[in-house]
């Protein structure tokens, strides 16, 4: 897989986004979402999805696996804007100003999604990730084709830094954002974007969740 763009959620309009050759099979993306959840297990951390265009194929990966309720807190799929603001707290601004296939959309899923996991119950670590994007066949607007998918992960350290009391929204947490441009049909879009969401969890959890600086 390429690597991600940087972050341009403060910008007005998107800059071009990273392509992603080839297709991947159901099983690849269970694959990826196996080692995630190995990962996750050692270091007694969970995880839990928002997505909107995978239409929870991550969340199903993720709990092909048996054993995966011991890393997998729970998963939701907000695929209406409305959803997006009821279920995740995203705000109506980020919506009107970048849409919902947007990076600030993304990181706003991704936080909604920590909000709802298990660090302020049990001080674990944790994690979220988003996925939206424009699968496809329709869909497409100026500056963001069919295959454009943004992404965002949320992570926090819980008693990990000894910030287990606070809120994922608290100092505790960081998020990181980026944009894909897959190619192929809606099927091979959603199983490219849930694999690239997976795989990019696995890289910040190394580095983040190790008392480094967290960074993307």
């Amino acid at each position: 897989m390429s690597r991600p763009t940087a972050s341009f959620e403060n910008h007005p309009q998107p800059a071009p986004a990273s392509r992603a050759p080839g297709d991947l099979t159901e099983e690849e993306v269970v694959a990826f979402a196996t080692r995630l959840g190995r990962l996750l297990e050692t270091l007694g951390a969970m995880v839990s999805t928002a997505e909107s265009c995978t239409g929870g194929l991550i969340a199903r990966a993720l709990t092909e696996t048996a054993g995966s309720s011991a890393w997998f807190d729970r998963g939701v799929v907000t695929y209406s804007n409305a959803a997006k603001q009821e279920l995740l707290g995203v705000r109506a601004i980020s919506l009107d100003q970048h849409g919902a296939v947007s990076e600030a959309v993304a990181g706003e899923m991704a936080r909604g999604a920590l909000r709802l996991i298990a660090p302020k119950r049990s001080g674990r670590p944790a994690l979220a990730l988003s996925v939206t994007g424009i699968a496809g066949p329709g869909g497409a607007v100026p500056g963001k084709p069919v295959g454009t998918v943004c992404f965002g992960w949320a992570w926090h350290r819980g008693g990990l830094d000894g910030t287990a009391q606070e809120t994922p929204a608290d100092r505790g947490a960081d998020h990181a954002t980026t944009t894909m441009r897959f190619d192929g049909d809606r099927a091979a879009v959603r199983r490219q974007a849930a694999a690239f969401a997976l795989d990019h969890a696995m890289s910040l959890v190394l580095r983040n969740l190790h008392h480094e600086p967290p960074r993307v």
